[in-house]
């Protein structure tokens, strides 16, 4: 595909949010998670497809990740990568920055449930426009 499809995916839950912008570049995609209170880059992952160790008839992918020194977003950009490279078959770069002061644990467990429905999401979009 040599169009560049944009996908924009929003999910909230009280008064937390979290933001998925997906930008088809040919068959690799470059995905952006931002929310909370400060958005900014605190992760980078590379996910890259390959056939699975265990199974060489799935696809799994291989995960690079650089993460800004005291943030904790590689827990999140690494899984995303590594489900969206897998999923979609394709190079995908994850770039993840969310930020909440005084967050407690079961509002860090609702932003990973969000990013996870986000990328659900972001796959069933793909797949249904024929940007993969």
């Amino acid at each position: 595909m040599d169009e560049i499809g944009i996908i924009e995916i929003r999910k909230e839950y009280k008064d937390i949010h979290v933001l998925l912008q997906a930008t088809a570049m040919g068959k690799d995609w470059n995905v952006v998670i931002t929310g909370g209170e400060i958005p900014h880059l605190g992760a980078v992952a590379l996910g890259i497809p390959r056939p699975s160790l265990q199974n060489p008839a799935l696809t799994s992918a291989t995960v690079s990740v650089m993460t800004l020194t005291g943030h904790k977003e590689d827990e999140i950009a690494r899984p995303a990568a590594h489900f969206l490279a897998g999923r979609l078959n394709a190079p995908v770069v994850v770039s993840c920055g969310i930020h909440n002061d005084n967050i407690k644990p079961e509002d860090i467990r609702r932003i990973s449930e969000m990013v996870q429905e986000s990328l659900n999401d972001l796959v069933a979009a793909a797949c249904g426009k024929g940007i993969r």
